[in-house]
């Protein structure tokens, strides 16, 4: 299957349009959102992905050979079908940019298009935001935690090779310095690393051979794998072929905070003092915590960020929230046990009193706006898709001073990233309650 499919999509999404179709309700104006309901013990997310739906939105289309697939399968009628082979999305999306910041309940995806259209692209949606936001808020808090030090995305052999290649941008977008995925590096123009690993050492006569034969083709300005055999005896050899000015050790073994002390105290007695320490294996967002005492200078994440070890998903959840009707737009909403929500599309801003910020929607924009000044409200939602046509260009380093700035409105980052309750940092102006 190409890389890019309309069907990337649940069945029942085709079946309700099929009945959308037949019941005539397929060609009413229609408005979704999306919103998670919670964060865990997180006190932010993250959004990722609203660039990359704009760019897949540009070419999403039923081709003859998928619906040749949905005819043979009787997965659609004819009728569905017919309109499947013309569909091209002709609404429009507003979303929270790539970067910003997000808290329970926050509208951070609209969609204003008919309602066959809103409800085809659901499942899409859904996967995009999904996925890329849970990387980019565990990516962050990861940043945080590390207080400074360099963080290199190393998670690609962890998932699958698509998956790989979003995680390295949602990382760099949250302020990861660099991956190791090549593929990310073309497509996304995100700086890469990687020298060695372990398999070049076994496969010479030995570690010294081995490291003679880096330093031949990368010089002494490179990172050394040392954990091999035994590590300070790689320390050694290393500091010995690469002579004091190696540019770093790298260690994916053992107590990672004890044998970085001793490592220090090592190659500081062999004088390679600016010689930095790597640190990679099974890390996350406490390990990272917890080493910030140990002389360490950057930290190579891989499982734990670009799987779901550690990784909790976005929880995002796609809603219809205004409906046509008697040629009026209606709000609508489920109300089933601890679910209820209001309907109608919600707008977001995020207003900025002092050195302090906190999120505000509403239906009413009207509502968040009184007794503000202009310069103290900044709205979230932008557009990015506009009658079909995609109006944002991906920009990750845009992306990523955004998540810089954005971060830096909720105070000092030692207090968001400990914040108990995300709730303390939003809050929904309207009647009734939010609930889901």
């Amino acid at each position: 299957m190409a890389d890019q499919s309309a069907l990337f999509t649940d069945r029942y999404e085709l079946t309700m349009l099929e009945a959308a179709l037949h019941s005539g309700i397929a060609s009413r104006r229609a408005t979704f959102e999306i919103f998670g309901r919670g964060l865990g013990a997180r006190g932010y997310g993250v959004i990722a992905g609203p660039a990359r739906i704009a760019k897949l939105l540009d070419r999403f289309t039923f081709t003859e050979t998928e619906l040749d697939y949905l005819e043979r399968n009787s997965i659609c009628s004819k009728e569905t079908l017919s309109y499947l082979a013309s569909l091209r999305f002709s609404g429009s999306i507003f979303a929270y940019p790539d970067g910003e910041i997000y808290f329970p309940f926050s509208p951070v995806l609209r969609v204003e298009a008919s309602f066959a259209e809103g409800l085809i692209l659901e499942t899409l949606l859904l996967s995009v935001l999904n996925f890329d936001s849970a990387i980019a808020t565990a990516a962050s808090r990861m940043v945080l935690a590390a207080q400074g030090r360099t963080l290199i995305e190393m998670g690609t052999r962890r998932t699958n090779e698509h998956a790989a290649l979003v995680a390295a941008r949602a990382a760099y977008i949250a302020g990861f310095a660099a991956t190791s995925n090549l593929a990310a590096g073309l497509e996304y123009a995100i700086p890469t690393a990687g020298t060695m690993g372990h398999a070049i050492v076994l496969a010479h006569d030995s570690e010294a051979a081995a490291f003679c034969a880096q330093k031949a083709v990368m010089g002494e300005d490179t990172t050394a794998l040392v954990d091999t055999y035994d590590t300070m005896n790689g320390i050694r050899t290393a500091i010995e072929i690469f002579g004091p000015s190696l540019g770093a050790i790298r260690i994916d073994s053992g107590d990672p905070a004890s044998t970085a002390a001793q490592a220090r105290q090592l190659l500081d007695s062999l004088g390679a003092t600016k010689t930095q320490i790597i640190v990679s294996g099974d890390l996350d967002e406490d390990a990272i915590k917890h080493l910030n005492v140990a002389p360490i200078d950057g930290f190579g994440v891989g499982t734990k960020l670009v799987t779901g070890s550690g990784v909790p998903t976005a929880g995002f959840v796609y809603k219809l929230v205004a409906i046509e009707r008697n040629g009026e737009r209606v709000g609508v909403a489920k109300q089933s046990e601890a679910k209820t929500s209001d309907g109608g599309a919600k707008t977001a801003y995020r207003r900025t009193r002092g050195k302090r910020a906190i999120e505000e929607f509403s239906l009413d924009p009207a509502a968040v706006i009184a007794s503000t000044s202009s310069d103290e409200l900044r709205e979230l939602q932008i557009p990015i898709v506009s009658d079909g046509e995609a109006v944002i260009v991906d920009d990750l380093e845009r992306w990523r001073r955004l998540h810089r700035e954005s971060l830096s409105e909720f105070g000092p980052t030692h207090e968001i990233l400990n914040t108990p309750s995300p709730l303390l940092m939003c809050r929904y102006i309207g009647p009734g309650t939010l609930g889901g």
